[in-house]
């Protein structure tokens, strides 16, 4: 009788790469427990700087825009609640719309000076590659290694009617009738200080723009000039569309930076003469820690910041928008 030999199932030549790619038992939910611990990770990291700003800028904030709709001197403990007449006083107010003429005034001279200034200097600095190009950055640079006090007395004595270096000068070289008491008059003691706050941030604006100029390609240069165009050309048709974005970058600082200006001005003029220029924090400080009128004062810095949000964003929605319209052309 035949014996039945066992049959045995047919393997697969594939099976031992079946198995490898086979995932082993488990590995399914660590990957899971894996994932979920990266999402954790993130919230973990961003937790310290989120408390960091919710207490030291929106907290203040939201206690800011609270105080507008109170009547208080900053001492006392109790607070009367006015409603919107602080508000409405703001509205009516001419020191205020005073104050925010000067700081629209200090945004258009800042943009039309400083920048071009700035952007001068950088294009000067990136063309001299020598000893004397890294003497006249370290000598230009050092207004912004001066404390801001110390500017603000230095240009005081500048200024000064009896013995300032100005009308000196101007007494030298025969302008004698020139000379004036330039933060004692009101017709010049604004200009006189934004002329300063100028001279302060050049350097910045100016090492900001030589950093983008030496980022360019210096192949990119050289093709400009080897199909023909000379220096200017390469600055204004090549060079400069280039730097758009950091040139925005500038502007929106500028603007920011003019809206919420105090400290120059406070040193110099706290706001004299006769108002002349007083800028919306300078008033803003004076309101709620001179005159005690802490619930004014407040509503004067909730103006202040609503004031550069919508700036800031008009000005970013601009800048998108004109983008975009460049991509599509």
């Amino acid at each position: 009788m035949p014996v039945r030999q066992p049959t045995t199932p047919a393997v697969s030549a594939d099976a031992p790469a079946e198995d490898a790619l086979r995932p082993p038992p488990g590995s399914g939910s660590r990957r899971r427990r894996w994932m979920d611990a990266e999402r954790l990770i993130v919230p973990a990291f961003l937790a310290p700087a989120m408390l960091f700003i919710a207490v030291y800028l929106l907290w203040p904030i939201g206690q800011t825009v609270q105080l507008s709709f109170f009547s208080w001197n900053g001492v006392s403990p109790v607070r009367d609640f006015v409603g919107m007449e602080n508000w409405s006083r703001l509205a009516n107010d001419p020191v205020f719309w005073l104050a925010f003429r000067n700081n629209v005034l200090l945004i258009v001279l800042s943009i039309g000076i400083q920048i071009p200034i700035s952007m001068a200097l950088a294009v000067l600095l990136d063309r001299l590659h020598n000893r004397l190009g890294k003497i006249l950055q370290a000598v230009w640079f050092i207004p912004m290694l001066l404390s801001t006090v110390a500017i603000g007395v230095l240009f005081t004595n500048v200024y000064n009617p009896n013995f300032g270096m100005l009308n000196r000068g101007l007494e030298a070289v025969g302008l004698g009738n020139l000379t004036r008491a330039w933060l004692g008059e009101p017709e010049t003691a604004l200009f006189a200080v934004i002329v300063v706050v100028i001279w302060q941030f050049v350097p910045f604006y100016m090492i900001l723009f030589a950093a983008a100029l030496g980022d360019l390609s210096e192949d990119l240069r050289g093709a400009a000039l080897i199909d023909g165009a000379t220096e200017r050309q390469y600055f204004f048709r090549v060079a400069l569309p280039a730097l758009k974005p950091v040139i925005g970058v500038a502007v929106t600082l500028s603007i920011i930076g003019s809206l919420k200006y105090f400290d120059i001005v406070w040193v110099m003029t706290q706001g004299g003469p006769v108002n002349a220029t007083e800028l919306m924090a300078t008033y803003m400080f004076r309101s709620a820690f001179r005159a005690n009128q802490v619930g004014y004062g407040s509503t004067i810095a909730s103006a202040l910041f609503l004031t550069v949000l919508v700036a800031s964003l008009i000005f970013m929605a601009w800048r998108t928008q004109r983008r975009k319209a460049e991509e599509r052309g």
